[in-house]
């Protein structure tokens, strides 16, 4: 079998020739030398400036260095593989920035007083003071979209691909869609018509009808996609054994895509957990602890963040207290990632359970 190159390989590359696993490195190394060096001398002061330039030369020597030695076919492969770890890496630089300056702000005043303790009569620009009050408010309000938006929405979603035929199925797919992307103050202000008709103050569970709308068509798309991966074999073969069609769905079905619906409802929780615009409306904040959902105004986390920073000015005790809360609601954000992706990873059919 021949093995003689093509000539768009190059001349003079070596037959069988290939990179050391450091040579990649080795330019990477040198680009970003290169970089600082055109940066200091054409006067750039932004370190972003000197990272693309870093990075476009990072691509051309992949390419350059490849296509020298294993020919310009195998050069392609490398500058395709450089551009999605350049990809990568600038997707990340702004998650990383993110993450570090509100951990290093919001360790400030971030300990156990300030998670149990409420703002009370402190001012807003005095020391002191804490989030006790958010963080109930939104557990109690996120909680109870969670009971109202996901049954519904995994019931709309099993109609969808168990029973849904005809118009009403389509009406249904289109209405979901366009929910998708409402904006969330569009949904607050639905539920606050609904407040001013019926002569109603602000209250935590109007907060929830609200995040409840933003939560259910997440829910519905993430749970039709989970049931449509279940295999129609297991359904065929439930069903031959005479098993009624809901107790099939029952038994068989959700069982089996168990572990993606709730993922996707872990997901769903996560991105409620941060609105803002429609606790505003709804909810109108309160400083002191109000553990009923259901009379009064209350506080929660995102309100708590938007209303300190807006006192702040940029500085003082409640500039340190909003970094402090937005470090908390980020924990508490990552903790549902977490677990959806253990309850995922748990109930996997590759594992057996």
């Amino acid at each position: 079998m021949s093995t003689a190159l093509s000539p768009r390989d190059g001349a003079g590359v070596r037959r069988g020739a290939g990179l050391p696993k450091w040579s990649l490195w080795a330019v990477a190394a040198g680009s970003v030398v290169v970089a600082v060096g055109i940066g200091l001398v054409a006067g750039l002061t932004s370190h972003v400036q000197w990272g693309l330039i870093a990075a476009l030369l990072f691509v051309l020597g992949t390419y350059g260095v490849a296509a020298r030695v294993e020919g310009r076919r195998q050069a392609k492969d490398r500058v395709a593989t450089a551009l999605v770890w350049v990809a990568f890496l600038l997707a990340l630089i702004p998650l990383v920035s993110l993450v570090w300056t509100t951990v290093s702000r919001g360790v400030k005043v971030l300990d156990g007083y300030f998670l149990s303790h409420s703002m009370g009569l402190v001012a807003d620009s005095e020391p002191g003071g804490g989030i006790y009050h958010a963080i109930l408010g939104s557990l109690e309000q996120v909680g109870l979209a969670t009971a109202i938006g996901a049954p519904i929405g995994v019931l709309t979603a099993i109609y969808l691909v168990e029973y849904g035929r005809g118009r009403l199925a389509l009406a249904v797919t289109f209405f979901v869609d366009v929910m998708t992307g409402i904006p969330s103050i569009v949904a607050g202000l639905f539920i606050l018509s609904l407040m001013l008709i019926l002569d109603l103050q602000p209250f935590g569970f109007a907060g929830s009808l609200a995040l409840a709308i933003l939560m259910m068509p997440v829910v519905v798309r993430s749970t039709e996609e989970m049931l449509k991966l279940v295999p129609n074999e297991l359904r065929e073969a439930s069903l031959a054994l005479g098993i009624p069609k809901w107790r099939t769905i029952l038994k068989v079905v959700l069982p089996t895509s168990l572990g993606g619906i709730t993922t996707g409802v872990m997901l769903a929780v996560a991105r409620i957990a941060g609105e803002t615009a429609p606790v505003l409306l709804l909810v109108f904040g309160n400083p002191f602890i109000n553990a009923n959902p259901f009379e009064g105004a209350q506080a929660s986390l995102p309100l708590y963040i938007y209303q300190q920073y807006a006192q702040s000015a940029g500085a003082g005790a409640a500039y340190d207290r909003a970094w402090a809360a937005s470090l908390t609601l980020i924990a508490f954000v990552m903790i549902l990632n977490l677990v959806a992706r253990g309850i995922a990873r748990w109930k996997a059919p590759t594992t057996g359970r």
